[in-house]
């Protein structure tokens, strides 16, 4: 069974920088699409970011530029550091993974790890 946990997440004023990291275990060894998600109180939540397992990468338009998400295949380590961080980014930030190879369009994922909160002033 795949569980993930998230670590990395604080309080940060606006313009600054965050990295979370997400540790996975009972990993598909071929590699899976795995994925950073977002949700703010009272708000859906919302795809961020996503890796398949060549390492292709998908932004949501509201991070391009200003996140990246990687990933370490040995360790089962998933990134995410963030930059030029805006309010509008606070929310609790959780990593997926699929249990395919490949990432669909529609972010589609089968496990999900607790969250992280992520909290930027103004």
């Amino acid at each position: 069974q795949v569980q993930l946990m998230e670590l990395g997440g604080g309080s940060v004023q606006s313009g600054g920088s965050l990295s979370l990291s997400c540790v996975g275990s009972g990993y598909i060894t071929s590699g899976q699409c795995l994925g950073w998600f977002r949700q703010a109180p009272g708000r859906e939540r919302e795809g961020v970011a996503q890796i398949d397992g060549d390492g292709r990468t998908t932004y949501a338009d509201s991070v391009k530029g200003r996140f990246t998400i990687s990933q370490d295949n040995i360790n089962h380590t998933l990134f995410l550091s963030m930059d030029s961080l805006k309010p509008e980014d606070t929310a609790m930030y959780l990593c997926a993974a699929s249990r395919t190879y490949y990432c669909s369009r529609a972010w589609l994922f089968d496990y999900w790890g607790q969250g992280t909160q992520v909290t930027v002033s103004s």
